[in-house]
């Protein structure tokens, strides 16, 4: 037997063992430090370890009812920039706007904006007219197919996802599983494990963080919408919204309401990145910077409104109202009397785009760490109560042979641990079920190879042939084994929740440990017990 190979394959496992240990475990000094290291490298899931569990809802009929008033604002700007003239322009319907008092002798250029100008997704049909429209007016009904409400939809869940991903994600939180939830079509799954107090979470995933920057049609603040409407005449400015300013440099302490421009210059969807600073007074206040496009636009409206005013708008609701001093092309600032905490949460809340719909919780529940404790103590007991049957038995029926197999049980443990450790894996109650499963196969693999050792000693062949011939025989089963599991596993992660899945993946990442301990290591052993006898023997 070559010894130079014989080395080589046991410096070859030492390194495997080696590297397993130390992502494991890594360099500790001391015990305290040895359980901090396990703790920090093998991630627990929210039923190990406790955690907030909550089921939220995307309320997809808000983002479709937000295409369609987006959709009416830019008809209406266009209709203007065209010089076509309307009484009206609004939503009437889920997906659908109608326009009221178009002149008939403007039909064509209408139809001529719809076709070059807007979104070819709205279907244009006849509606009812207003009784009071002008003589000769018409009115028409623009509507979404049924399939673009759906993909509207769809794609709302999608972004709500994403969004709520990135906001947890920056929030630094262990391990967090974000997933859609199975159990209805517009459900999202949301799992923190370790987090007992969601309260602030829950705000954070919730605000929909839509960032405007809108012109100030009248500086003047009002004490409310009433007198703001009546300093009009009673009638709002054309194209003039009324917002409520929470700008916390407001000295008087009551309400002020501004009239803004409804059409914004840029929007969150403008926005690049935001990031947390100060101000002149050494205040936290929140600075932004936009994509060229937006920048764009933002330089020319800024150049040509010097000395007028313009206001952030958050959520439908004014932080500040600025005088443009200069054209600003790509960056700005939010100021205010801002608490720490509520520019860093406004950083990540811009920084991480504004949700598409409102969410409503449909389920919360808060998993105690005592019920996790349960569980890992209770999958500890099951995985030691089976190891320690498995290794009586291996041991009295295979005899010395059987300790080979023992310390290929362990070694597949030690790496599929390590596997965890380094891919950054969540271990849930599911994956020690798998681990427990993954010890079976193990056992299976070197009853395998033991009992083609065994028939081939009773062909008569000499131990060392033996050992070779048994291993040869059986590594084709054991691959056929294991890759029909490997199949079913692909199939429960394809198909299943995330506790399946984690099921799924801590099993393949077992049957891949076990091919190399049971096939690999267990018949270095072989050889290695063969190299140092001069009569070679095996107890089997």
């Amino acid at each position: 037997m070559n010894q130079q190979n014989l080395l080589y394959k046991w410096l070859f496992i030492a390194a495997v063992i080696l590297a397993c240990i130390f992502g494991v475990i890594g360099f500790p000094k001391n015990i305290d430090q040895l359980r901090s290291n396990i703790g920090k490298n093998i991630n627990l899931g929210l039923d190990l370890k406790g955690g907030t569990h909550l089921i939220l809802e995307v309320q997809v009929n808000d983002a479709v009812i937000a295409e369609s008033e987006q959709a009416a604002d830019r008809l209406r700007e266009q209709m203007k920039i065209k010089g076509l003239s309307y009484d009206s322009i609004e939503r009437t319907g889920l997906g659908e706007i109608t326009i009221k008092g178009i002149p008939a002798d403007k039909i064509r250029d209408f139809d001529d904006l719809l076709s070059k100008d807007f979104d070819t997704a709205w279907a244009k049909s006849p509606a009812p007219n207003d009784p009071n429209a002008k003589p000769g007016s018409v009115a028409y009904a623009l509507k979404l197919s049924g399939n673009t409400i759906a993909t509207i939809k769809k794609d709302a869940v999608t972004q709500s996802l994403t969004t709520i991903r990135r906001r947890i994600d920056d929030l630094g939180l262990t391990e967090p599983d974000i997933r859609e939830h199975g159990r209805g079509e517009n459900e999202i799954l949301v799992q923190l494990p370790g987090v007992d107090n969601p309260d602030r979470v829950k705000d954070i995933i919730q605000n929909t963080a839509m960032l405007t920057i809108q012109e100030v049609k009248d500086t003047t603040p009002y004490d409310s919408p009433e007198k703001a409407i009546a300093a009009h005449n009673g009638v709002l400015p054309e194209g003039g919204v009324i917002l409520k300013s929470i700008d916390r440099r407001n000295s008087t302490g009551g309400d002020q309401y501004y009239i803004l421009n409804r059409a914004p210059v840029v929007t969150g969807r403008d926005l690049r990145n935001s990031r947390v600073g100060t101000d002149e007074n050494g205040r936290p206040d929140v600075g932004f910077t936009l994509k060229a496009d937006g920048a764009k636009r933002f330089g020319a409206y800024t150049e040509a409104n010097v000395n007028n005013s313009m206001a952030i708008v958050l959520d439908n609701k004014i932080i500040t109202v600025a005088t443009i001093q200069s054209k600003i092309t790509d960056s700005g600032r939010i100021v205010g009397r801002f608490s720490q905490q509520d520019a860093n949460d406004m950083s990540l809340e811009l920084r991480s785009g504004a949700l598409p719909a409102s969410i409503k919780f449909n389920e919360e529940r808060t998993v105690g760490p005592s019920l996790g404790a349960d569980s890992i103590h209770s999958g500890i007991v099951a995985a030691a109560s089976g190891l320690i049957f498995v290794m009586v038995f291996m041991l009295v029926y295979y005899r010395l042979s059987g300790l080979n197999a023992i310390v290929s049980l362990f070694l597949n443990l030690v790496i599929l641990l390590a596997a965890l450790a380094y891919f950054g894996a969540t271990l849930t109650l599911p994956g020690i079920a798998g681990i427990i499963l993954t010890i079976g196969m193990a056992v299976d693999s070197n009853v395998l190879v033991f009992e083609r050792i065994r028939e081939e000693l009773r062909a008569g062949k000499g131990p060392v042939q033996s050992m070779k011939q048994g291993f040869d025989k059986a590594f084709a089963t054991i691959i056929d084994t294991h890759v029909t599991t490997v199949v079913s596993c692909f199939f429960l992660f394809l198909f299943g929740t995330g506790p399946i899945r984690g099921f799924a993946i801590t099993l393949v990442v077992g049957l891949i440990a076990n091919v190399f301990t049971a096939v690999f290591v267990s018949r270095s052993i072989f050889e290695w017990e063969f190299s140092r006898r001069r009569e070679a023997t095996i107890s089997i």
